[in-house]
């Protein structure tokens, strides 16, 4: 069934479990998603990002990822990652997105504040739930210029209080595109951040956090979290492998079948570490 986040994120919370968003690309992917959230009797998150909105226009992945959502038993949340503006939100929820992201995270919080709250009463009125940035989530990708900036928590309490949005993403030492677990959580920080708010936190680039550190996190308030690069890079590296393995193999459904088995793998691992079976 298609939902938004609101409605699954308060019994994760309250259970001391994070629902794991998933960075997916198309139906293999998002196939293999919703399969582990079924045999766990858990959410799922069915995320788009900048890089795939910028490969396919979100008509494309609204309509498959929201038919794929509507028809599996499990809850399954579809949710535009790092929206820039008014009219991609708007573009996202005629396309049948039931959770968007807005990210002001370069603005002033003021104007942060402002956007997001015009933004949260266009989607109040649609049932879509909402979720801004407080502080700025850095990149490990040099190319990407993006200064971090840690989150404050007076400055979390202030988007609550005066947008009402849904779910906060905080930074807190958790990079993205990082592929090797490096990252070093200040859990002072988050807890602070927490004790400040009721608002359901959502933690960015999880890739890079390690896995004790992940299940640490779920006594944290946190509602929601990315998952992006390790299945690109579950996918990817066992594409090539196999590529390499099998030369004179053209078959793209052939291709497609080593790689869902892994990228399954890693989903099973994550979904495990949030608290879910």
């Amino acid at each position: 069934m298609l939902v938004n986040l609101t409605s699954i994120m308060k019994d994760a919370i309250d259970n001391n479990r994070i629902i794991p968003a998933f960075n997916v690309f198309g139906y293999e992917d998002a196939k293999m998603v919703i399969e582990v959230a079924e045999s766990l009797n858990a959410p799922a998150i069915l995320m788009t990002n900048r890089d795939a909105v910028n490969f396919m226009d979100v008509k494309y992945y609204g309509a498959l990822f929201g038919k794929m959502a509507m028809e599996s038993s499990a809850p399954v949340c579809v949710h535009l990652d790092h929206g820039k503006s008014k009219s991609e939100i708007a573009a996202a929820i005629q396309a049948n997105y039931s959770s968007v992201m807005y990210d002001g995270s370069s603005l002033p919080l003021e104007e942060n504040i402002k956007i997001s709250k015009e933004i949260n009463e266009f989607c109040k009125g649609c049932n879509v739930s909402f979720e801004v940035e407080v502080g700025c989530v850095g990149y490990s990708d040099p190319d990407i210029k993006v200064k971090e900036k840690l989150s404050k928590p007076e400055e979390v309490n202030e988007m609550h209080i005066k947008a009402g949005v849904d779910c906060i993403a905080v930074a807190v030492g958790n990079v993205h595109k990082m592929q090797e677990q490096k990252g070093i959580i200040d859990f002072e920080r988050l807890k602070k951040i927490k004790n400040l708010n009721s608002v359901p936190l959502v933690i960015h680039g999880s890739t890079g956090i390690s896995d004790d550190q992940i299940t640490k996190m779920c006594s944290y308030g946190i509602g929601k979290m990315n998952i992006g690069t390790a299945l690109r890079m579950a996918f990817g590296n066992t594409l090539r492998n196999y590529l390499q393995e099998n030369p004179d193999s053209f078959d793209r459904i052939e291709f497609v079948q080593k790689p869902m088995e892994e990228v399954r793998k890693i989903i099973k691992e994550k979904y495990k570490l949030l608290g879910w079976g």
